[in-house]
């Protein structure tokens, strides 16, 4: 029965903003008001509200509520334990599903070829990044000397 009273009264309200807003020559915005203001009378004339206001005022419901609350609060801690627990390991199932290929060999080709050629690239790279490493600096010392910084 309150909620009732409360949602008319609001409706009301609403309504006599949207009359005062179509006296300042504001039409659509007064439409928008008028439309928002009769939601809630149509909550109450298709009982929505009564069974709201039934749910929200029984204790079970908020019981219900808590324990929800109380499960998810579980879940996060049992995640956050778990993947503090682990370290660098990996993430739980994930990590553990990660380590064991379903087909182990056919990676294993490529993973072969790239080690092999990785160690005989760098030493090249290591020499060629220091001169180039040199020129890149000269270049952006002639453009900042060009402007004048």
């Amino acid at each position: 029965m309150l909620a009732e009273t409360v949602c008319s009264a609001a409706s009301a309200a609403g309504l006599g903003i949207a009359v005062v807003t179509a006296y300042r020559k504001r039409f659509l915005s007064a439409t928008r008001i008028a439309a928002y203001s009769l939601v809630p009378v149509a909550l109450v004339m298709t009982g929505v509200v009564g069974w709201v206001s039934g749910i929200v005022f029984k204790p079970t419901v908020w019981a219900g509520f808590g324990l929800l609350g109380i499960a998810w609060m579980l879940f996060s801690v049992t995640r956050f334990v778990e993947r503090r627990s682990e370290g660098g390991k990996g993430r739980g199932v994930e990590g553990a599903a990660g380590g064991d290929a379903i087909a182990p060999t056919a990676s294993a080709p490529s993973l072969g070829a790239g080690r092999r050629s990785a160690p005989q690239a760098q030493p090249k790279a290591k020499g060629k990044g220091k001169a180039g490493g040199g020129e890149d600096f000269s270049d952006i010392e002639a453009i900042l000397k060009k402007h004048g910084i």
